[in-house]
């Protein structure tokens, strides 16, 4: 590998890279633009919170439900037309929500939005492995943290034009246009062709108890992967879901410091992602993860060892460091396994952490009814232990070493 290859990427490269930013982007601000307009929907449908949350519940569904079917939709159509087209589909499918005359309509609605989003994810995540591959070096954690950027940008756009009292339909129609025509002009950057057409050659599959034999090996690092994933959903999930809670219930925080809890965590995520390339690079994914778990269980374990609001905020800080480039690491390590069709990793381990995520709230829910929320967290302190622990499974070198 020489210096040019990796500080002179071509143009056609920048641009995909654009591109793939941009798709990230859409895929967060799409829905978070959505999600400050749910009282409203609520109060227009007359939904109680069990009906809504029901609802809600219906965008997890489809994503498990059609995660498994992205790798052969890559295969069929390409990684750049599944994830630009689907975005267009996914704003016209959310621009729907506004016009659901009522709760089967609505939740329809979202069933086939989370079963988008999933397909989306991996096929974004397909052609930013692609695109990383050629730049030879590191860049998979700046697309995520422009998902993280897309998150608050649509949270903003959402909760102005919810202040502005713009009817719903309108807001909806204009992000699904504006955003719309911004995935459309991403597909004319991305790189063209067949996905695997900047891949070496796959070797000759085995035959027999070899392929046998392959086979377990794949299983078995795709389940690793597969726990190292729930690992980072439950870090995430933790600051979106229990952080303010925590601080609010337990430390008697309030309401405005109360949010600062996941406003830390996703912040310095945020961080962690737009600076973690360069690190991955200089340390290799597997030590960066590792010492990512220790930062985790080292900093949630000592918040709630010591427990008090800034204690809390600096652990919560720590845990969105400490996980930054996980889940990247894991999609890289899942795509790159051998003895897989190309893209059978990268779907699979996509719908293991939708799992994880999908049980991540309920798991700490039981806990911390069982016991408390306090004692619950605990499980942030074992998902960076399990970290630590499964941290070897991925390159011991960043992408484009060697």
């Amino acid at each position: 590998m020489t210096t040019d290859q990796v500080l002179a990427p071509t143009r056609e490269l920048r641009r995909a890279r654009l591109a793939v930013a941009a798709c990230f982007f859409l895929n967060a601000v799409f829905y978070s633009n959505v999600v400050p307009r749910l009282p409203e929907i609520k109060a227009d449908l007359g939904l109680s919170n069990a009906s809504l949350g029901t609802a809600l519940a219906a965008m997890p569904l489809g994503a498990l439900l059609a995660a498994l079917s992205s790798a052969a939709l890559i295969r069929r159509f390409t990684s750049a037309r599944v994830a630009t087209w689907g975005l267009v589909l996914l704003g016209v499918v959310l621009f729907g929500i506004a016009l659901a005359p009522n709760w089967p309509a609505l939740a329809g609605a979202l069933l086939v939005a989370g079963a988008l989003d999933a397909v989306i994810d991996v096929a974004q995540n397909a052609h930013g492995l692609r695109v990383q591959r050629l730049y030879r070096r590191s860049i998979l954690n700046g697309f995520h943290a422009f998902w993280s950027i897309g998150a608050v940008c649509g949270g903003l756009l959402g909760s102005a034009a919810a202040g502005l009292a713009v009817p719903l339909e309108v807001h909806l129609a204009f992000s699904t246009v504006v955003f719309g025509a911004v995935a459309v002009g991403a597909y004319r950057l991305m790189l063209p062709g067949d996905d695997d057409a900047d891949r070496e050659p796959e070797p000759e599959r085995p035959t027999g108890s070899a392929a046998r034999a392959g086979m377990r090996t794949a299983v078995l690092a795709m389940t690793a992967l597969g726990v190292l994933g729930v690992c980072g959903a439950i870090v995430e999930d933790a600051g979106a879901s229990w952080a303010a809670l925590y601080l609010r219930t337990e430390l008697a925080a309030g309401a405005a410091v109360a949010g600062l809890g996941f406003v830390a965590l996703q912040g310095a995520m945020t961080v962690g992602r737009l600076t973690g390339d360069r690190v991955v690079d200089r340390f290799g994914q597997r030590r960066v993860a590792q010492v990512g778990g220790a930062v985790i269980a080292a900093g949630m374990g000592l918040a709630l060892a010591f427990p008090s609001v800034a204690t809390t905020l600096i652990g919560f800080a720590l845990a969105g460091l400490g996980v930054a480039t996980l889940i990247p690491a894991v999609y890289h390590a899942a795509d790159e396994l051998p003895g897989l069709r190309r893209g059978t990793g990268l779907a699979v381990v996509n719908w293991l952490l939708r799992i994880g995520f999908l049980l991540s709230p309920p798991l700490i829910g039981v806990l911390a009814d069982a016991f408390s929320l306090r004692v619950a967290l605990l499980a942030v302190v074992a998902a960076g232990l399990g970290s630590l622990l499964l941290g070897h499974v991925l390159p011991r070198r960043g992408p484009g070493s060697g």
